[in-house]
């Protein structure tokens, strides 16, 4: 079995770009990664996508002039970028291959109109529960309790746009106000359209290989992926949190770790902002109940104790949802090579990150990749 390390990342530009194909953004994140990985060829590729047609991923590779190669297509909701990078860790780890890349691909305005359609096969999200009323009813059930307020949950957009403002691929940013975010049209109560990520376009990718040491390498401590159980009232937290929780428990035990704690940087998925506080309190950054407040109080902000979604996060940066884990994925190998400019976390030496690909079907998420990243 042999160490990884991640050699080389790229990533486009995201946010709406119907004018440009599935060819044009993959050709964006590949050859910088490629680049970045001083290498012109790899043994296999793993893509993840959602909404892409039969074929695309060796359409896309085809032009791109990778051809005859092992190509795998892999679907996990969000976690499909992640889910990506996980097998092909895993390539490298055992020695099936030797150099992997990793690529995660969307193009969403061409497929949507607006919000994505609910899947008629889905009992749940045949009834109207989407995904934004999904999380609308965790954001609910967290304002009964008294664990969260409403102007902690638009806090945590304040926060991921400003963190934008220095990422020139992110989707949008801006200096944005509580008040502006509570004020912003409303979508599935609570949540309020700053407080939901956008529809996205782009692609994201990393080249694995054996670690040698080299000076810009970043280590693999460990990647974990676990699929959803049944939820339901056995379980005293809103969804999603137990899988969170329970992936984050294995890869930080794969990466010898003896809690969340003595990671630097965090990129989570925050598809909502109260996505960004439950999963805070899954991985265990901070207490049950005390997500809103350390989104408020800084604590997650660059500066803060535990920053969280320097890039701007999917709420800021983008979600594109089959390129969102790898572009979480470039953006954790920036930081820890001290390379991510004004959102630069400071000393970063250890960074995680965390994607939860969604849906309901009675299950506490399709899946969860969470994977320790170690600088050099």
């Amino acid at each position: 079995m042999s160490a990884v390390a991640v050699h080389g990342v790229g990533t486009s530009h995201f946010g709406r770009q119907p004018d440009r194909d599935f060819i044009a953004l993959a050709h964006d994140a590949v050859r910088e990664a490629m680049a970045d990985a001083q290498t012109d060829s790899v043994d296999a590729v793993w893509v993840g996508t959602v909404f892409g047609p039969a074929g695309l991923a060796q359409r896309t590779l085809r032009a791109l002039g990778i051809t005859g190669i092992p190509v795998i297509t892999v679907e996990n909701a969000c976690a499909s970028g992640t889910t990506a990078f996980a097998e092909a860790h895993e390539a490298v780890r055992s020695g099936r291959y030797g150099r992997v890349l990793a690529l995660g691909l969307e193009q969403m305005s061409t497929a949507f109109s607006g919000a994505i359609t609910p899947e008629p096969t889905d009992p749940e999200q045949s009834s109207g529960l989407a995904l934004p009323a999904l999380y609308a009813m965790s954001a609910a059930r967290y304002l009964h309790l008294g664990a969260v307020t409403l102007e902690q949950l638009a806090a945590v957009s304040v926060k991921n746009h400003a963190h934008a403002l220095h990422n020139p691929r992110a989707q949008y940013s801006g200096r944005y106000t509580v008040a502006e975010v509570l004020g912003s049209k409303m979508i599935s109560d609570p949540l309020t359209l700053l407080q939901c990520c956008p529809t996205s376009d782009g692609a994201a990718a990393a080249v694995l290989a054996p670690a040698t040491g080299g000076a810009r390498e970043v280590a693999v401590r460990g990647v974990a992926m676990r699929s959803g159980r049944p939820w339901n009232q056995d379980s005293p937290h809103v969804w999603g949190y137990d899988i969170v929780r329970d992936t984050a428990a294995d890869a930080l035990a794969a990466a010898g770790l003896d809690t969340v704690t003595d990671v630097d940087v965090v990129e989570v998925h925050d598809a909502f902002t109260i996505g960004e506080i439950v999963t805070t309190e899954a991985l265990g950054l901070v207490g049950e109940g005390e997500g809103g407040k350390a989104a408020a109080e800084g604590v997650t902000a660059l500066g803060g104790r535990h920053p969280v979604n320097p890039s701007g996060g999917l709420l800021s940066r983008g979600h594109p949802l089959g390129a969102t884990g790898l572009a979480q994925i470039a953006e954790i190998v920036w930081q820890l090579r001290g390379e991510a400019g004004g959102r630069q976390v400071e000393a970063a030496r250890i960074g995680l990150v965390e994607t939860m690909g969604g849906g309901v079907s009675v299950l506490d998420g399709n899946a969860c990749v969470v994977a320790v990243l170690e600088g050099p």
